[in-house]
């Protein structure tokens, strides 16, 4: 804030004539009219840094603003804890993947899967329906299919080295040459936990095997399954609700950092508002100046102004 100091001095003629006839000398060379600055400097203040230093580190931008403390730690705990518990929930994630595709490896084969297809299950009754009532389980060719690799003199007489499951159901003698293995990539894992057509590779599907009817809302359809079939899906969906909770910690921790920058640029204006209202605002003070060559003591006043 800049000081402006005037000052005026009004002499009394009527109360004090000896002043002029004895002291004017004195009085003329202090010299009671005179203008007085007085300047005091501000911090400069940016408003776009706040902004850059909450994107950066949410809770910087408040601190930089002289905010309250606790917008400051409430910011910095949050990104704490977004990432920690991104940290804890991505290695759950990839830990229970991890135990759910060794299950599914020791569990369903491409053996077990081909042979079901072409030499069914004992017909026993499982809830009045048979196996071969079951289209999906009737044939290995379907809505979705698996990628397998061809090696050896197979791959030599086929000139080929990749080919779909479907082929199978025409070629099943490609398989028993032994020169053919499944891709266990992230669709094979979705897929036999998914689809009806694959619950024949799962190593209980023959003596366990067992359906279901599942509510999809207006209507029902039948899920074919298996114990084993049954604990992969439950670990499989266990370790999605953990990466899901990671992708959720991600996005708080992202929301932490535009709050932030948001909040700091709202706490930047609101400074500046009120250091221009401060600069702005104009304020009048009047004092007595003394002066000692005066019998009564009084010089004149101090008239000061203050914008």
């Amino acid at each position: 804030m800049r000081k402006f100091y005037l000052i005026s001095s009004f002499f009394f003629l009527g109360f004090c004539p000896s002043v002029f006839s004895q002291d004017a000398p004195n009085l003329e060379a202090s010299k009671p009219d005179t203008l007085i600055i007085d300047s005091l400097d501000n911090q400069v203040h940016y408003p776009g840094k706040p902004l850059i230093m909450s994107l950066v580190l949410p809770g910087a931008g408040q601190f930089y603003n002289q905010s309250p403390l606790w917008k400051t730690a409430s910011f910095v705990g949050v990104e704490l804890v977004s990432i920690f518990a991104w940290n804890y929930f991505q290695k759950e994630a990839e830990k229970r993947r991890d135990e759910y595709q060794n299950f599914a490896d020791l569990n369903w084969t491409l053996d077990n899967w081909v042979t079901n297809r072409f030499n069914y299950p004992d017909q026993e009754q499982i809830d009045g329906r048979i196996w071969s009532s079951f289209p999906a389980l009737t044939k290995l060719s379907g809505t979705h299919d698996l990628k397998l690799i061809i090696s050896g003199d197979l791959a030599n007489d086929l000139n080929l080295t990749r080919v779909s499951s479907d082929s199978l159901d025409i070629h099943p003698e490609w398989f028993y040459s032994g020169d053919i293995v499944v891709v266990r990539d992230r669709h094979f894992y979705e897929n036999i936990g998914k689809y009806d057509q694959f619950v024949g590779g799962w190593n209980d599907a023959r003596e366990n095997w067992y359906w279901e009817e599942k509510d999809v809302g207006d209507s029902t359809e039948i899920v074919i399954k298996t114990p084993m079939k049954q604990k992969y899906i439950e670990d499989r969906y266990d370790s999605n609700q953990m990466l899901n909770a990671a992708k959720y910690s991600v996005t708080v921790l992202m929301f932490n950092h535009v709050l932030s920058g948001i909040e700091s640029i709202w706490g930047s204006q609101k400074k500046g508002k009120e250091r221009n209202a401060q600069q702005t605002r104009i304020d009048s003070k009047i004092n007595l100046v003394y002066n000692p060559q005066n019998p009564l003591g009084v010089g004149g006043l101090k008239f000061s102004v203050y914008f």
